[in-house]
């Protein structure tokens, strides 16, 4: 790529929003939310949440999305919980979303998993270390659904463009892509919110500000993490012009099953979201 390529493809664009169940992404549309737990622990914890997230959220006017992984198959450790499995793990995803009333997302790890998923997740999810396996991303395309695509923590913003050709083939019923961080070296995370620009060329950008948080192999047997810069990368994505916050949340984070490091405090919520929306509003008057 030439310098005046590079120089066009991070110019500013508004991508076409994504439907995703009642929730409206992209240009034009509120900030939304994408929050959950790391990974399903129980039945019962998982409905507390996603009615806590979902109480704080409509509070505040925020369209929302509820996460949790059936399945952590990149966990750090052999011996790391990974959740319930994808039969168990989507019974109870479908009952959140009849319950509670929200669209639900998880990820999928094959297409077999991507076609058995598209019956009960409004929006399908691909892991950023499986962001290149062609298979799945046509896969998940050919479900219909909304799919969402986590950047790889060691690819370029640019090179995205390749893996939602791959999720278009199918003819997917819409595309997001989340930014959630670069290696940096070994054990290290950095975000360039230039990708941001980047990959609003190709899809609406949705920011994971937990993950973001991450230091992989950090904790020995599982991923480190600080949590407190949660807040300050999310604001900053918002000013450079994400459509969406990712964010982990648990009401206990030191007891957290998954990503203890990094989850976000439920009771610490509602404080978030608002700094972020006075971001968001005003970033998008000025615009």
């Amino acid at each position: 790529m030439n310098e005046q390529d590079t120089t066009l493809r991070t110019e500013p664009a508004d991508p076409a929003p994504v439907t995703v169940g009642p929730v409206r992404i992209g240009p034009g549309c509120p900030l939304a939310l994408i929050a959950g737990p790391c990974v399903i622990e129980t039945r019962d914890h998982t409905l507390k949440m996603a009615e806590a997230i979902q109480g704080v959220a409509e509070r505040l006017g925020i369209p929302f999305i509820f996460k949790a992984s059936y399945d952590k198959a990149n966990r750090s450790s052999l011996g790391s919980f990974r959740g319930p499995g994808p039969d168990a793990g989507l019974a109870i995803l479908a009952e959140v979303g009849r319950s509670v009333g929200v669209p639900v997302t998880s990820d999928v790890h094959t297409p077999a998993e991507a076609a058995a998923a598209r019956d009960v997740l409004e929006l399908i999810q691909i892991p950023a270390f499986l962001c290149r396996q062609t298979d799945l991303l046509v896969a998940a395309g050919q479900t219909g659904k909304p799919v969402n695509i986590k950047k790889g923590q060691f690819m370029a913003p640019e090179q995205m463009d390749l893996a939602v050709e791959k999720v278009r083939s199918g003819r997917a019923g819409g595309i997001l892509l989340t930014e959630r961080g670069t290696f940096f070296g070994y054990g290290r995370l950095v975000n360039d919110m230039t990708a941001i620009a980047v990959m609003r060329r190709l899809a609406p950008v949705v920011f994971d500000a937990t993950h973001s948080c991450q230091l992989p192999g950090g904790g020995g047997t599982i991923t480190g993490g600080h949590r407190a810069m949660a807040p300050l990368l999310a604001r900053a994505a918002i000013a450079a012009g994400s459509d969406a916050l990712f964010l982990e949340v648990h009401d206990t984070p030191p007891a957290a099953l998954s990503d203890a490091t990094t989850v976000w405090p439920l009771d610490r919520l509602a404080k978030l979201l608002e700094d972020c929306l006075r971001v968001f509003e005003a970033v998008r008057t000025k615009a």
